[in-house]
């Protein structure tokens, strides 16, 4: 990206791939009339889960197994998986999971991962690592770019609790996950430690109301807080 500098102040002129992501996001908060449902999730059994495969050899990263938790939620929840176009909304009976990745030089991607419904977790990470990759080189296709029908945002390495993301239109929502929390617990007479992970569900109202957009919501939850591999 080319900067200008005075003696004070350096400008970073909105063009090019930078210009086309202002684009985008400006274009989807106009066209889509966006909502935010925010909750928590315990990790307790996610991250055993994750034990369980690492005592295995197999390496799946927290990220990669929420991806699993939101495709075996998406899976009976299909009010929310696809599009609006053209004052239609458009269900797709294929899950194609877009993956929000951060690339050098402030810029985004966000490129599906086709058929996710039908791939098993080490397919699913499989698939993302690829399309980072690719994604660093630019080498990916204007289809992957343009076809996802639900998209993840994942800022769990940050700081960041929760936050509102913006829809990758014409897709009907997006789940923003933040960082894990430690967060003290009453059990009985006893307080334990858990850790807690933001959810943030970003959704076109146009699409879907709100009762349904929390009953996922809820149900990704329920869904996290009792993964089994």
């Amino acid at each position: 990206m080319t900067t200008e500098t005075t003696s004070d102040t350096r400008i970073v002129p909105l063009r090019g791939a930078r210009g086309m992501i202002a684009d985008k996001m400006v274009s989807s908060l106009h066209t889509a009339a966006q909502l935010t449902h925010h909750a928590r999730a315990d990790m307790t059994a996610l991250l055993a889960a994750k034990a369980q495969y690492k005592a295995k050899g197999i390496s799946l990263s927290v990220e990669d197994l929420l991806m699993g938790a939101v495709v075996r939620t998406l899976a009976n929840h299909p009010d929310i998986n696809g599009k609006v176009k053209d004052r239609e909304v458009h269900l797709s009976r294929a899950i194609d999971l877009g993956v929000a990745i951060a690339l050098p030089g402030n810029l985004l991607a966000a490129p599906a991962i086709f058929g996710a419904g039908d791939m098993d977790l080490q397919e699913l990470r499989a698939a993302r690592r690829d399309l980072a990759e690719r994604a660093r080189s630019n080498k990916l296709t204007v289809p992957e770019m343009t076809g996802g029908t639900f998209t993840i945002s994942n800022l769990g390495l940050s700081r960041v609790e929760q936050f509102t993301p913006i829809i990758n239109t014409p897709q009907i929502a997006i789940l923003g996950v933040g960082c894990a929390v430690e967060t003290a617990v009453r059990e009985g007479e006893n307080t334990v430690w858990k850790s807690f992970t933001g959810l943030s569900l970003t959704f076109d109202h146009r699409a879907i109301d709100g009762a349904p957009a929390a009953d996922f919501l809820t149900a990704l939850c329920a869904t996290i807080e009792t993964f089994t591999p």
